[in-house]
């Protein structure tokens, strides 16, 4: 925040009624999720440019911006709301906005290049329950970055008040579930990591990446 373009370094600093104050965003991306696949690729060697991606869960199109920032040659953005995404990254030309779709039903013909690499961020759903299609109709080398959101991933009896999963054994186990429903599907689990934000209910997510 600048006041008369100047820095305010102090929450406390007072400040002349008179004056000009600006703000800046807290981030340059259409949405905050953007910033959890920023730091998957930043902390990854996962290759993006020239890549077909499939975005599963894409919602306002965060996931979608980074890739396309990263050079993808193409996104499939998925989504089972409509009207979600951006209408900028909706007008790109390298963009397939396939909103309405359900990611259980994606096919071939609707996914007609084998995706490179694979993001998702998926709620109000587990991803075994989301991600075989989307897994099936990636190519040989493909690569996944997946968040693991453990609310949707534990039982019930373990989501507190406000839908927060306090307790870090059940935040483990749903990592090491989805670890094994990636193994099942023939996909090698490089790494894990937590997410450097977290979610929008204040929920701690993981960041977890395979390898086809």
């Amino acid at each position: 925040m600048t006041a008369d373009g100047r820095t305010v370094g102090k929450a406390s600093e007072m400040l002349d009624e008179t004056a000009a104050i600006a703000a800046a965003p807290a981030h340059p991306w259409v949405g905050r999720g953007a910033l959890k696949l920023v730091h998957a690729l930043d902390l990854w060697p996962v290759a993006v440019a020239g890549r077909v991606v499939l975005d599963v869960g894409a919602s306002t199109g965060g996931f979608t911006e980074v890739a396309l920032s990263r050079g993808a040659a193409r996104v499939y953005a998925v989504d089972v709301g409509r009207g979600q995404l951006h209408p900028r990254l909706a007008a790109d030309p390298r963009v397939t906005s396939l909103e309405a779709t359900d990611a259980r039903d994606l096919t071939a013909a609707l996914i007609p290049q084998p995706p490179g690499l694979i993001v998702t961020d998926v709620s109000f759903i587990g991803l075994a329950k989301a991600l075989p299609a989307a897994l099936a109709l990636a190519g040989e080398g493909a690569d996944l970055i997946a968040l693991v959101k453990p609310q949707f991933e534990v039982g019930r009896e373990h989501v507190g008040k406000g839908g927060i999963v306090s307790d870090p054994d059940a935040r483990a186990r749903a990592l090491e579930d989805v670890k094994g429903f990636l193994a099942g599907a023939g996909w090698t689990v490089r790494d894990a990591a937590e997410s450097p934000i977290a979610g929008g209910d204040g929920n701690r997510e993981f960041l977890i990446w395979a390898k086809r």
